[in-house]
This record gives structure tokens, sequence and C-alpha cells, in this order.
């Protein structure tokens, strides 16, 4: 069973810890989230499409192309979770990217159980579609686009 750490409204572990998606979160309470965004040199960034057959995704993010991230696991710093997530989601390991951490972002659903903070990171490296080996059941297609394909 995967469990989450619960954190306050400061982003501070409680100690306490919730089931991975149960939503019971009290408002003030929160579980962390990791966004990495990855990018070429020529200006380009990886997106990712997810699976329709996450609950989730269907409502939340049909035909939508994202970053790559996903939730920390108990006792796992944002960093660490990262670095999974985006080994997992892609193949790439962005240890030694440039980059890193750039701003947290916290989503408040106030009586639905499920607040979140958010934290960004980007990482700027040399990659090729040869590099990427998608976990396929995340992610359901990928591409390089253009900050003005991505608005």
């Amino acid at each position: 069973m995967e469990l989450w750490d619960i954190y306050d409204k400061n982003k501070k572990p409680t100690g306490r810890t919730m089931k991975r998606n149960d939503w019971h979160l009290k408002d003030g309470e929160y579980h962390l989230t990791v966004l990495g965004v990855v990018a070429r040199e020529d200006g380009t960034f990886l997106i990712t499409k997810r699976v329709m057959t996450k609950a989730w995704a269907k409502d939340v993010n049909k035909d939508k192309w994202i970053g790559v991230g996903g939730h920390a696991e108990g006792n796992e710093t944002p960093q660490e979770c990262l670095l999974r997530e985006v080994k997992e989601e892609t193949g790439l390991d962005v240890s030694n990217a440039q980059g890193g951490y750039l701003f947290t972002y916290k989503r408040e659903n106030p009586g639905e159980g499920d607040n979140y903070f958010v934290d960004v990171y980007r990482f700027v490296m040399d990659i090729s579609d040869e590099d990427l080996k998608l976990q396929t059941e995340e992610t359901d297609g990928y591409m390089f686009a253009t900050k003005e394909q991505i608005e």
C-alpha cells in the first residue's frame, strides 16, 4: 500500500500519512505532487499525453498534453519524487541535467479532501526520440512542442 505524507498549509510535514488516492484531507491539509518540465536546447519542451484508463483522466485530462509528474510517496523528498517520476514515465535520467526547482503552487479544493502542493522543476538536456522509453500505463504519446504550441 502506497502512503503519502500529509503537509500543513506551510508545506511542513505533519508526521501523518494518507493512503494513495484516499481523498479525506481536511481543509488546511495537503499532499505533495511534482511536475517536471523537460526542455531541449532548441527551445522545445517534452510533453506527454496521459492514458485514459485512469479514473480521473477521462474528465480532467481528456486530450490534454502535460509535463511529467506525480505524487510524492511517504518520506520521499520532492526532488527524489521528480527524478523517480521522470525516469518511470519517460526513461530519462535528469539528475545531471541543467536546471532544477522553479517554484511551488498550492491548490485548494475546499470540502473535496484533495488539497495539494505542486513543486515545479525545469530541466534542459540534449534528448531525442530514441532516448525516450515511455511507461505505457501512464503515457499515451509524447511530442516536443514549442511554447506557442503548448499555449
